[in-house]
């Protein structure tokens, strides 16, 4: 149980002025064993909604397959595209469900939900408890979370562009980067307006591969 496959994991959720930012590094450990450098952290649900991973890789990995399934099946259900509130609870439902389920390997899982709907851009916080929070300004998952927050309690503010947030997150991931051994392998980013939907803005993967 101790050697289980987590994501180990940093990622950041944030709300701009103009939409809202998703990102996460790259890296997946079981103890002290660096899996894969090259694990994809961001899951996108449709071309609105999009999610961050952290915790048991394989129960945050069912989850997501779970929700993008579920969300599909309301909508044609309804005959109507789902809100991202809808769709927040949905899969905070799913996690306090799971995380309360008997199994030998605990299966945590901490989501960080972002899209857009009818009313604009959202964040939300999915924890691995299961509740469901409406993020208001930024929100940090993982292993490297206190020093991501660190960055961003120093340097957020209110009214920041996708532009200067997109900045900002690469810098709180890459302070998680250079000081918790569980984050690593490199960085995705991805925004999400109102106009573009989901777009990503950066994909970047670390070489630190020695030569002589």
């Amino acid at each position: 149980m101790d050697e289980q496959l987590k994501s180990g994991t940093t990622t950041v959720g944030m709300v701009c002025k103009d939409g809202v930012i998703l990102a996460a590094d790259k890296r997946a450990t079981a103890g002290n064993l660096i899996v894969t450098k090259h694990i994809d952290k961001i899951y996108e649900i449709n071309e609105d909604l999009a999610i961050t991973m952290a915790g048991t890789v394989s129960d945050a990995q069912l989850l997501a397959k779970l929700v993008k399934a579920e969300v599909k099946l309301k909508e044609i259900r309804t005959g109507r595209k789902i809100t991202v509130k809808e769709a927040a609870n949905l899969l905070g439902g799913m996690v306090y469900a799971n995380i309360r389920k008997m199994s030998l390997i605990p299966g945590v899982s901490h989501f960080v939900l972002g899209g857009k709907d009818e009313n604009g851009t959202e964040v939300w916080d999915l924890f691995a408890d299961g509740s469901v929070t409406k993020v208001d300004d930024y929100i940090s998952s993982g292993s490297g979370s206190v020093m991501a927050y660190g960055v961003l309690e120093t340097l957020y503010k209110k009214d920041i562009t996708i532009e200067d947030g997109v900045k900002l997150v690469v810098k709180s991931i890459n302070a998680a980067l250079q000081r918790d051994s569980a984050s690593g392998g490199g960085i995705d980013v991805i925004a999400i307006t109102p106009k573009d939907g989901i777009k990503r803005v950066l994909k970047k993967e670390l070489d630190v591969k020695l030569e002589i």
